[in-house]
């Protein structure tokens, strides 16, 4: 999703809870993985795999120069004659440990499987972090939590063509490893906002990836970089007109 339909995006949600829940916890992902050097495993359910943002998150890392942000992503099923970085099964939470971030997304209910996994990596000092529809056991285990209740249709305006790139096209992302900071003992899972029509969980990963790319820029004194006015255009275009009184 470009800039202009990101922006749209939160025009369409502006006055709700959550173009401001998707920055606070992008935050989040980012405060886990920059210090860290990277090491961000992201998985789904046996039902669900996050091809969509794993291939946002790519894209993000690469716009914002900030490699830490691209994933491992941690499949349930490989295919034999799958490229690496496609064959990533979940024997790798196993080896989740300090310095790793767990990004899980479970639009259902994640199984006991995937939450023993995701209880070994927190207990082995990994951090948990969480989009999900809503599932207590799983923000019970994440340090920082956002949940999105029902599963409603993205607006037909943002559905458009020319969204991320297919599975097949997504990056082997090389991150060094580095020692990381311990997650904050007990999480700050944060909850739903209130439920809006239209929303599911797509649209809000969508505005997490956006934003951790955004949230990830350092301050510049000097010109804007190209990307960053783009985006405050497209805010501009889709903003509605000024009151005259």
């Amino acid at each position: 999703m470009d800039a202009v339909r990101v922006a749209l995006l939160r025009e369409v949600l502006a006055g709700t809870q959550w173009p401001g829940a998707a920055r606070r916890f992008a935050a989040s992902l980012r405060r886990s993985v920059v210090p860290a050097g990277g090491n961000l495993l992201l998985v789904g359910t046996e039902r669900y795999e996050p091809w969509h943002l794993a291939a946002h998150l790519v894209d993000e890392a690469a716009w914002s120069g900030l490699p830490e942000l691209a994933p491992t992503l941690v499949r349930h099923r490989v295919r034999p004659g799958e490229p690496p970085h496609l064959s990533v099964g979940l024997g790798r939470l196993a080896a989740a440990r300090r310095g790793h971030t767990l990004l899980v997304v479970a639009p259902g209910e994640p199984g006991e499987g995937l939450l023993e996994r995701v209880h070994d990596a927190r207990r082995a000092g990994a951090t948990v972090l969480s989009l999900d529809g809503g599932d207590p056991e799983l923000a019970a285990l994440a340090h920082d939590a956002l949940s999105v209740p029902g599963r409603l249709s993205m607006p037909d305006a943002l559905s458009a063509p020319g969204g991320p790139s297919a599975p097949g096209e997504l990056s082997a992302p090389g991150r060094p490893s580095a020692p990381g900071r311990p997650p904050a003992p007990g999480g700050s899972a944060a909850g739903a906002p209130a439920a809006e029509p239209g929303m599911d969980l797509d649209t809000v990963q969508h505005l997490v990836s956006a934003a951790a790319g955004e949230n990830s820029l350092p301050a510049q004194r000097g010109p804007r970089r190209f990307r960053d006015r783009l985006a405050r255009l497209a805010d501009q275009l889709t903003a509605p007109p000024p009151s005259r009184w």
